[in-house]
């Protein structure tokens, strides 16, 4: 049934605005029977209804999610399919594109770390989010390192807002915090020893100022890491041998102070 050209209907202008697509794009849905307006006004321009609204956001639900026109037809037009086999469909097909993208922006992370700290990532690393591998291997590692999402997140948030300066200065506090943490280990400091343990200290503060609030028990846990990855381990002992089992127990030493 046709609407009138009333309160009920949109011109194709109205419509191209509400949906953020182009006019040519809905006379080309047009034009290959995707999406017919369902009236025309008396000067025989096109008016779409609130179903035709409908049967939009289905198509640019499956559009976004990769699907060529004609299978989008194909999918809407399927006569044993209702609306609510679509919305469950595309909502499974949503789900799993955004737990994509969250590994994504986690490889990001884990690149932006790794480049902050010195360390080069693999090859495989580097293509790890893309490949077939086991996707849960990844975020074990990743749960591992960050202690769950949040951290990733506000790091993201933080990141965002830093200028080509800001990476910088935060290089140059790693350069100086490396260079005296180097020359206590050489003088036979030990992990213990107050001086060790400031340091240790400003490494946490480091962490929190700049990537993500870094608490005690945070820092405990990154301090195993620094140990137990050999990449982490080989950045930290390049500046002194033995500097990653130091740190990590300078770290334990002044988180016990800091929480006992």
């Amino acid at each position: 049934m046709s609407h009138s050209a009333g309160q009920d209907s949109y011109s194709v202008g109205q419509v191209a605005g509400f949906a953020g697509v182009t006019v040519r794009t809905l006379h080309h849905y047009d034009d290959i029977g995707l999406l017919v307006p369902s009236g025309r006004s008396h000067a025989g321009h096109r008016r779409y209804g609130d179903a035709d609204l409908d049967r939009l956001q289905q198509i640019l639900f499956y559009r976004e999610l990769g699907f060529p026109l004609d299978e989008v037809a194909a999918l809407l037009d399927d006569p044993e399919t209702d609306p609510r086999a679509h919305l469950r469909r595309q909502h499974e097909l949503l789900t799993a594109r955004i737990e994509k993208l969250q590994k994504m922006a986690e490889a990001v992370e884990h690149a932006m770390e790794a480049r902050t700290m010195g360390i080069n990532l693999t090859p495989e690393e580097r293509f790890e989010v893309f490949g077939d591998k086991d996707p849960e291997q990844y975020a074990e590692e990743a749960e591992q390192r960050w202690g769950g999402t949040e951290a990733y997140a506000e790091s993201q948030r933080r990141a965002a807002r830093y200028t080509k300066a800001d990476w910088k200065r935060l290089q140059a506090e790693v350069d100086d915090w490396s260079e005296r943490y180097a020359t206590l280990v050489t003088a036979g400091q030990p992990a213990t020893a107050g001086a060790a343990m400031d340091l240790a200290e400003e490494h946490r503060l480091h962490i929190d100022r700049w990537f993500y609030a870094c608490s005690y028990e945070m820092h405990v846990c990154l301090a195993g890491m620094y140990v137990s990855d050999e990449r982490f381990k080989a950045f930290y002992d390049s500046m002194a041998p033995g500097l990653a089992e130091h740190l990590r127990d300078a770290i334990l030493a002044n988180a016990s102070r800091h929480t006992s």
